[in-house]
């Protein structure tokens, strides 16, 4: 099976990468989208990490009148009770998982990859590493959903239970609201999983408080696995 076209970004080229993050985009954006985000981070050079940044490819989208645009999967609605389209979700869950099963290959252990995902991308982020047979470094949803009704499929395929997970959310979205984020995190508690919610006074965005939030979260799984 194939896996996702990317674009890839080293924080310091000279130095073969440790860690890797595999960042996904949200609904209707592309692997450019967060591109920038790497220099912000403001990671020490001597730190060689490998961003990867897939793009999702193009489907019909029902939540937007059906028109195509790059997804990971269908999209229903934005309610806490919306359907969830569980066979585009497995379909990129599996790319995703050749993608990992790709660096695995070149030598980078499954402890030194942290996943995250923005909107859409952080649900499929959330399911591929929650779902994974082997515990990653991590795993991040900013502004992330996750219907209710996909929780007990995804309960019945969890895997390791003590991978860290940061989940950010805006008080002010009115995409995936607040509230949609916060069911996230209280049934990954009510699981005994390890999440951080973070909340911001944003709306549907990254803001700086966030960037510098993810930036030591990020430190702290690369120092504890170096």
């Amino acid at each position: 099976m194939k896996t996702f076209d990317s674009i890839v970004v080293h924080t310091n080229p000279n130095i073969p990468p440790k860690h890797v993050v595999i960042w996904l985009h949200g609904l209707g954006a592309d692997g450019h989208d967060f591109v920038n985000m790497v220099p912000k981070l403001n990671f020490p050079e001597t730190l060689s990490i490998k961003f990867i940044f897939p793009h999702a490819p193009v489907r019909p989208v029902t939540l937007n009148a059906g028109l195509p645009m790059r997804a990971w999967f269908d999209i229903y609605g934005l309610t806490a009770s919306s359907q969830i389209d569980q066979a585009g979700l497995d379909e990129s869950d599996q790319a995703l998982k050749v993608l990992l099963k790709q660096e695995i290959a070149q030598g980078i252990l499954t402890e030194n990859i942290i996943l995250v995902g923005f909107s859409q991308g952080g649900t499929l982020a959330l399911y591929t590493g929650l779902t994974y047979p082997k515990q990653l470094g991590g795993i991040m949803g900013l502004s992330t959903f996750f219907p209710v009704t996909a929780f007990e499929t995804m309960a019945q395929r969890c895997q390791p239970k003590n991978t860290p997970i940061f989940i950010g959310m805006g008080e002010h979205d009115t995409i995936v609201s607040c509230e949609l984020s916060q069911l996230v995190c209280d049934y990954l508690k009510e699981q005994a999983y390890a999440v951080q919610p973070h909340i911001y006074p944003m709306q549907h965005t990254v803001c700086a408080a966030e960037i510098k939030d993810i930036a030591a979260w990020l430190m702290l799984r690369f120092q504890h696995k170096s």
